[in-house]
């Protein structure tokens, strides 16, 4: 490990429109301490030969290549190869600002907190700015880890793990409890959409306080086919049924370490769900589909606790007493209300 050297980690997968203009967005940052770790996540598109040139342009990266495994795996082997004292993650088809790293740094050293994090916005094929999915504050805050819990089940909250920079023994100290059988331990679970989340709410007691930044330094590729984004009439993206798991085992977490935060919890399990009801192709919805079972006996078990839940809305309720009694009219009449 080397002291004051930031390691960002970049998951690679079929971008290779898109890699250059990432790679480059991290080759010019104001702060000149770091190391750019490309993992060709067994790309077909010539994103690992890309890489591979673009490393030797440039001697602060190095590449990985590995079978397809997912972005989960890619992390974790980059986490594993490592060499600095503070850990950064970009995807490969997003783009940061010339100081991010530069800010996050100054600010986990002035506040000696374990994390930063700065905003993040969206931007579409078109170069659109779309709408704020977190909004960042108008000036720094440091947020302990109740208040950021709150923040992240009420969806106010940023969990990405691409706009933070994180010391790296929050990671060594997860693997030391948590490694797998694997020789590259686990850090992000394989094979969860939700990867973000599911791994910060559970660090998140041993992370402490989080500094949080104005402004938005990290860009979002808005790219319709992307692992989360994959949804048709008859295909929807597993992401909501991991955010459902996802919203249990956060339950669980409230319960032995926050437990002020008991109706906040049952709030985002409940909305989870009915984020799941309202997406689920209909045609899916049948007594086979064991997941879509689980909801809707949840949603049934649940409702009077739900209508007495001060924090879930008005409209929340009512979506959730029509999901309870008649979820498939009333996934048709939405469709078709939606046209």
């Amino acid at each position: 490990m080397t002291e004051g050297l930031i390691s960002i980690i970049v998951p690679i997968y079929n971008t290779k429109e898109y890699l250059s203009r990432c790679v480059k967005s991290l080759q010019v940052q104001t702060y000149s301490r770091l190391e750019i770790l490309l993992v060709d996540d067994g790309s077909t598109d010539g994103s690992g030969e890309l890489c591979d040139r673009l490393a030797e342009a440039d001697e602060r990266i190095r590449v990985f290549h590995k079978e397809n495994g997912g972005s989960s795996s890619a992390r974790n082997l980059g986490i594993s190869q490592a060499q600095g004292e503070y850990i950064g993650f970009v995807d490969s088809d997003d783009y940061v600002d010339a100081d991010m790293y530069e800010k996050l740094y100054d600010a986990v050293c002035r506040y000696q907190v374990n994390v930063a994090q700065i905003g993040r916005d969206e931007i579409d094929p078109e170069g659109k700015v779309l709408p704020d999915i977190c909004i960042p504050p108008e000036r720094t805050e440091c947020i302990p880890p109740e208040k950021f819990m709150e923040e992240l089940l009420m969806h106010r909250g940023d969990c990405s793990f691409c706009t933070k920079l994180i010391h790296r023994r929050i990671f060594e100290d997860w693997c030391n409890e948590h490694r797998g059988d694997e020789d590259v331990p686990k850090y992000f679970p394989p094979g969860v959409l939700n990867e973000d989340f599911h791994l910060l709410v559970k660090m998140l007691d041993q992370i402490g306080a989080i500094v949080s930044l104005p402004g938005q330094a990290y860009h979002v590729f808005y790219r319709v086919g992307s692992n989360s984004r994959k949804e048709t009439k008859d295909v929807f993206s597993r992401v909501f049924a991991d955010c459902v798991d996802n919203a249990d085992m956060v339950q669980e977490i409230v319960s032995r370490e926050y437990p002020g935060l008991l109706n906040v919890a049952f709030r985002f399990g409940i909305f989870q769900r009915l984020e799941y009801m309202l997406h689920i192709p209909i045609g899916q919805m049948t007594n086979e589909n064991e997941m879509y079972v689980r909801v809707v006996r949840y949603l049934r078990k649940n409702w009077l606790r739900s209508m007495k839940n001060p924090i879930l809305t008005k409209k929340n309720k009512v979506y959730h007493t029509l999901f309870a009694v008649a979820p498939r009219g009333v996934r048709r009449i939405h469709r078709k209300l939606r046209g």
